[in-house]
């Protein structure tokens, strides 16, 4: 690969370009100059060495710009020395690379073989683009019983193959979103972020992340929600499970949850009017991504779920709360069984660097005058967001009884008496499914009305050349809207 100088087994210009453009992160560290406190980059690197690995440069700030360093053989001599001071010994170079015509030193180190290493008598680990240091036993407890398991992210997949298996199009709005160059090979990136290992099999967390089905591979790694009748588990009235790259089972849920729960909309001015969910939306975003971010990939006996009752929407997923956080910690720290997936949402900014999402999902419950939020941590790790009593009933996320029939019936005479032609049996199916749930899928029209999928869509075609129905917000993630003469 054209990463590494074949001659000295070094990075090269190219390659530590690739790396500074892709930014700091669970596996980079950038330094603009060498601290005055030495054990700062010790402590760096026994956290890389506790981890996946990584490469450390000096002469480049946060900004990912190059400044360039200088280090003459005395200081150098000391780096290498405060290294030394990390135990058991952990292989390191230290070298210089002209990059533009400024120097910038690299200390690369591999995943190491013998943890934990420690630094003057504490281990320090890697969490998203954050180097902690494990200060009480219930943290070093758990860093024992992951490294004795291997980080589930970390681990090998090792039928997954990233030439036929990656999400293309997600790979490429990963770019976007982390603002990574489009020089940057797609190789590269994958080199640079360490989602393979050094028999060139993809770990675990890339194919979760990036993997265009990675349930074929991780059974479990899927989402599942569930609607109920009632506020027991007696009835269920919905059930649809989500599979895909990480991000696009959390669309999906959060697209669900959005066709289920009341949502109201505000308009200021002339601007654009402002979606209310009846649970805030940010409040849901925080709990599903914590799911899936944190939930034990170990355990085979359960799903991610998203679980929505009259009165609570539950969001549930495998493994309680990890051993290094205690229940006096909860809520301001933070620590994933899965650094690798953790330090990915953090570069495209759905998760903080630090714990502070419960803390969020709290403040937002209680601006929307709700309860407050209920965690069990316990086995499964579950978030209970309770909904407002006036929207109780609604779980199904569709119009119900009387009043919804009589609506409808006298909506279809205006769409029927505005129609320039005649309307189908099939065409006011579709039209019916949408007045009662406008983000019903072309599947489930299909479905129901018992027709191929290729003639819902030409059936939607002729509606909209009718001027009755559009899609707004994007074919992905966006709804159906029926268009009336009020319009």
């Amino acid at each position: 690969m054209a990463k590494v100088d074949q001659m000295n087994n070094r990075l090269t210009p190219a390659a530590i370009e690739s790396i500074i453009q892709s930014g700091e992160g669970y596996n980079a560290e950038f330094k603009v100059r060498v601290p005055n406190k030495l054990k700062e980059l010790s402590e760096e690197i026994c956290a890389f060495a506790n981890a996946a690995g990584g490469i450390l440069l000096i002469g480049v700030n946060d900004d990912n710009e190059i400044y360039g360093s200088e280090i003459d053989n005395g200081k150098r001599s000391a780096i290498q020395n405060s290294l030394n001071e990390i135990n058991p010994h952990i292989p390191t170079t230290l070298y210089p690379v002209e990059v533009d015509g400024k120097t910038v030193w690299v200390i690369e180190v591999n995943s190491g073989s013998q943890k934990p290493y420690v630094l003057s008598g504490a281990i320090y680990v890697r969490q998203g683009p954050n180097t902690q240091k494990l200060t009480t036993v219930e943290q070093m407890r758990d860093f024992f019983q992951q490294s004795d398991r291997i980080y589930f992210d970390e681990a090998p997949c090792q039928d997954f193959k990233p030439s036929e298996g990656i999400d293309q199009k997600w790979f490429e709005e990963f770019r976007l979103q982390s603002g990574l160059s489009k020089t940057i090979t797609q190789e590269q990136i994958i080199q640079n972020l360490k989602l393979v290992l050094a028999d060139d099999n993809m770990k675990n967390g890339g194919v979760l992340f990036f993997g265009s089905s990675p349930e074929q591979f991780i059974e479990t790694a899927v989402i599942r929600c569930i609607a109920f009748e009632g506020i027991n588990k007696t009835q269920i009235i919905d059930d649809k499970v989500f599979g895909g790259p990480l991000i696009k089972q959390y669309e999906k849920a959060m697209q669900w949850l959005k066709s289920k729960l009341d949502i109201r909309y505000e308009i200021e001015g002339s601007g654009p009017r402002k979606e209310v969910w009846e649970i805030p939306e940010t409040a849901l975003k925080e709990t599903i991504i914590n799911a899936l971010s944190h939930r034990d990939y170990y355990d085979k006996g359960a799903k991610t779920t998203v679980e929505l009752f009259d009165d609570r929407v539950e969001v549930s997923n495998p493994g309680g709360l990890t051993s290094a956080i205690s229940l006096a910690d909860f809520g301001t720290k933070s620590h994933s069984r899965n650094p690798l997936i953790f330090g990915l949402f953090v570069r495209i900014r759905m998760v903080e660097q630090v714990g502070s999402g419960i803390g969020r999902i709290k403040d937002q419950m209680k601006a929307a005058k709700l309860p407050e939020p209920l965690f069990k941590t316990e086995g499964m790790f579950t978030v209970v967001l309770q909904r407002p009593e006036k929207s109780s009933g609604k779980s199904s996320g569709k119009s119900s009884g009387k009043d919804a029939h009589e609506n409808w019936s006298i909506l279809k005479e205006q769409l029927i008496n505005k129609a320039p032609s005649k309307i189908g049996k099939s065409s006011l199916r579709i039209l019916e499914m949408v007045y009662h749930n406008r983000y019903v899928t072309i599947p489930e029209m299909a479905k129901s009305i018992d027709i191929t999928e290729r003639a819902i869509e030409k059936n939607i075609q002729k509606l909209k050349e009718q001027d009755l129905i559009t899609r707004k917000e994007g074919e992905r993630a966006g709804y159906w809207e029926l268009i009336t003469d009020k319009e």
